[in-house]
């Protein structure tokens, strides 16, 4: 009876301490979530001057925006598609060159959801 106690115990206090930690490492700063809708909204522009511009004034590089940043559930080159933005897309597929499978899986995909 003295173990289930303890193990009661310890989970009661386990489960607010892990519940009060998760959700502040998945949320994001004001200014990164800002520069990353700025970017999704440059790349749905279809205007070069307008991407490079964005990610020049965040000192993001194309690579990391293609790799990295995905736009409304999903990656930023299906996003610019899907808006009909072929020039800012070609431009991010180009930045990527070749990638192996090692690469892609060692990426951690930042995501933000926004509304026009």
């Amino acid at each position: 009876m003295t173990k289930l106690k303890i193990t009661l115990i310890a989970l009661a206090t386990a489960v607010p301490v892990l519940a009060f930690s998760l959700p502040s490492q998945a949320s994001m700063s004001p200014y990164m979530r800002t520069a990353l809708v700025d970017v999704c909204k440059a790349a749905m522009s279809n205007s070069l001057y307008k991407f490079n511009s964005t990610s020049k004034s965040y000192n993001l590089k194309d690579k990391t925006i293609a790799l990295k940043v995905m736009c409304n559930g999903s990656d930023i080159i299906s996003f610019a598609e899907s808006h009909g933005a072929e020039r800012t897309a070609s431009k991010l597929q180009r930045s990527i060159g070749n990638v192996s499978i090692i690469d892609t899986v060692a990426i951690t995909k930042l995501n933000v959801t926004f509304t026009e």
